[in-house]
């Protein structure tokens, strides 16, 4: 999935970037396939207090969170691991997984992907921001998404856990 285009330094300031609502969830693009060669994907998350991503796994990505503030505990290949500001979780493509945002605030991140390819999936199975906030809650179609998953080389493997 390698790029030709050239790529070039930029900087992508605070509140810039593509903003998607995604699963309940704010999604900001940093770094696009298109801007990096197709080598990587960066978008800052911002997940809403108790959210949890249905179990999953990546076929073709490694996905790594570095947490900016609040708390989860992810989980994946059957450990838990507790996180928050200043720490790093690696989830390693093929290996099923999911995340658990603490109560008390919501869990800001960067997410990256490599290869890239994970803003796709999100434009496909979200919408268009109309404002930097985290969306108003709502149903989530499971088909939808599973169909949406299966294109962007994600299998869904479960429901959300619960706490």
């Amino acid at each position: 999935m390698r790029e030709t285009v050239p790529v070039r330094p930029y900087v992508r300031g605070d509140g810039e970037g593509e903003a998607l609502w995604f699963l309940g969830s704010l999604v900001t693009v940093k770094a696009a396939g298109a801007e990096t060669g197709g080598r990587l994907t960066v978008v800052e998350f911002v997940n809403p207090p108790g959210f949890a991503p249905p179990l999953h796994r990546h076929l073709e990505e490694d996905e790594m969170f570095y947490v900016l503030s609040g708390t989860a505990e992810f989980r994946c290949d059957g450990e838990a691991f507790k996180a928050g500001p200043g720490d790093f979780v690696l989830l390693p493509a093929r290996l099923a997984h999911t995340f658990i945002v603490g109560a008390g605030e919501p869990l800001r991140t960067l997410q990256i992907t490599t290869p890239s390819g994970f803003e796709h999936f999100a434009r496909e199975a979200g919408e268009p921001a109309g404002e930097r906030r985290l969306p108003d809650p709502g149903p989530v179609d499971p088909i939808a998404l599973g169909h949406a998953a299966a294109r962007h080389a994600i299998e869904l493997l479960g429901p959300p856990p619960s706490a």
